[in-house]
Parts: C-alpha cells; sequence; structure tokens
C-alpha cells in the first residue's frame, strides 16, 4: 500500500522531542500534515520540517489549553491527537539504584504519580481538550500510545496499571464518542529504535525492530480509514495493522506482530 497524503490534515503529538512521539511527527510532516509537536524540552528537539513546537508540560492544565486555544486560533479544527506524553521513563536509577524492576513495595511511590499524572492523566486531558474540537464537526481520531504491560506484569506494578489505564481510557472514551463519530485506540508499538533503545542495542536483538516512523505511518492508514469507527475502543498492535494495511517500515521490512506470550 502506498503511504497515503495527509494535505490539509492537522494533528498534534504530544511528547514528542523524542522516541516513539517524534518518528510519528516525522512521518505525519513527511505526509504533508501539519504537525504541532508538545514536550517540555521540544524547543531544543530537532524536529523534522512540517512540525511546529510548542513547549508544554501536560501535567499543568493551563499550558495544555494554551496549546488547544493555538489550535483554534490557527486552524479552527483538529483532526487526530497522538496522545504519546509519559514520565514513567524519567529517572530509572534513582539515588544510584536501578529501581525499574524492583517489587512495588520497594519502588519509590513518585514513580507511580509520573506515570499517571504525565501519563494517564495527561491523555485523558488533552482528550478533552481535541473532543471539543472534533465533536461538533463528527470527525476525528485520538490514538493513545500504550503497551502489553497493560495485560501482562512487564517491569512494574506501577507501568502495568498506568497501561491498564490508559487502555481503558481509551475504551470508555470510544463509548461516549462513537454517536459522534470520533474514534479512539490503543495502539502498541513492538521493540522502536529510539535513542535509548540504541544506545543498549548490542544487548537486544533487533531483528525485528521497528523505526520511529513506522507506527506515524500505521497511524496515518487508521487517520484514512472509512471503516475506523469499528476498531474504536481497540487495542490495536502496530505491527498487526500495518500487515493488514500493507505497510511496510521505512526500509521496506514487515516486522512481525509480537504475541502476548513473547513479550
Amino acid at each position: 500500500m502506498t503511504v497515503r497524503r495527509m494535505d490539509g490534515m492537522v494533528a498534534l503529538v504530544t511528547g514528542g522531542s523524542r522516541g516513539v512521539g517524534r518518528g510519528v511527527a516525522d512521518h505525519l510532516a513527511s505526509a504533508g500534515a501539519t504537525v504541532y509537536v508538545t514536550g517540555r524540552s521540544v524547543q531544543d528537539a530537532q524536529l523534522p520540517a512540517g512540525c511546529i513546537a510548542m513547549t508544554c508540560d501536560h501535567t499543568d492544565d493551563t499550558q495544555v489549553a494554551a496549546v488547544f486555544d493555538r489550535l483554534a486560533a490557527d486552524h479552527g479544527h483538529l483532526d487526530l491527537l497522538v496522545n504519546n506524553a509519559w514520565g514513567g521513563y524519567d529517572r530509572m536509577v534513582d539515588n544510584g539504584q536501578f529501581t525499574w524492576g524492583l517489587p512495588f513495595w520497594e519502588q519509590p511511590i513518585w514513580r507511580w504519580d509520573a506515570m499517571f499524572a504525565a501519563g494517564v492523566r495527561a491523555n485523558y486531558v488533552a482528550s478533552a481538550f481535541a473532543a471539543r474540537m472534533m465533536v461538533p464537526r463528527r470527525s476525528g481520531l485520538i490514538v493513545n500510545i500504550s503497551f502489553w504491560a497493560a495485560q501482562k506484569h512487564v517491569a512494574n506494578v506501577p507501568y502495568g496499571v498506568s497501561k491498564a489505564a490508559t487502555d481503558k481510557l481509551t475504551a470508555d472514551m470510544a463509548h461516549e464518542l462513537r454517536a459522534h463519530e470520533v474514534a479512539v485506540v490503543s495502539l502498541y508499538p513492538g521493540l522502536v529504535r529510539t535513542e535509548k533503545v540504541m544506545e543498549a542495542a548490542e544487548y537486544l536483538d533487533m531483528t525485528n525492530s521497528e523505526s520511529p516512523q513506522f507506527i506515524g505511518r500505521v497511524i496515518n492508514a487508521l487517520a484514512h480509514d472509512q471503516t475506523i469507527l469499528t476498531k474504536s475502543g481497540q487495542v490495536l498492535v502496530a505491527a498487526a495493522q500495518a500487515a493488514q494495511y500493507e505497510i511496510t517500515d521505512i526500509d521496506g521490512t514487515q516486522p512481525t506482530p509480537l504475541t502476548l506470550a513473547q513479550v
């Protein structure tokens, strides 16, 4: 399938300074969309041409409101929201100790707050603002970037609970938005060749990895899918959707969808 053009579409990618978010923004902009990208350090990021950087701490509702005020003033509509803001990977080493995989009773309590405030709550607030723009037009797509930790124990308890909450957020928002023809999905990436992952590439099996732009290609296809409401509320695996839409990665490879057992 040829990558579809997105000329005339307006998208917002939260947490797009680096990693998956930056890759998504890169693809959407290259396909012709006008892409607003938020993040606490986004002004320092080298974003692709066609991206509009807006500094935003998604734990501050006033800053989030300012982003949507800017969108409304500039365009009056929003076609696509990609909720990628996430504070859960900060300070994996805390006070000299690698705490990421500790049992919950040894976890720093701030990790729970980081994952919910800059993750689940950030998704909720941005989605509420986006819905106010999408519902009157009876059109739009909200994509919540989530992960398999919602369905099995991966790394630590706060991680799994926050991802499960994101998937439940998707399902319930989809229920309320369906009558307004606005779709919401959770989207799971595989092993993505982000900056952090590549720092540890020598220790990882990268044979089935995905470029940061790959999930953007999948989101492009979802945004063009005339039957997207049939998928609204669901958890989607990016690589499985790519196979369905006959989309390859930027290097022509076809990543194999992970299964729950493989994660």
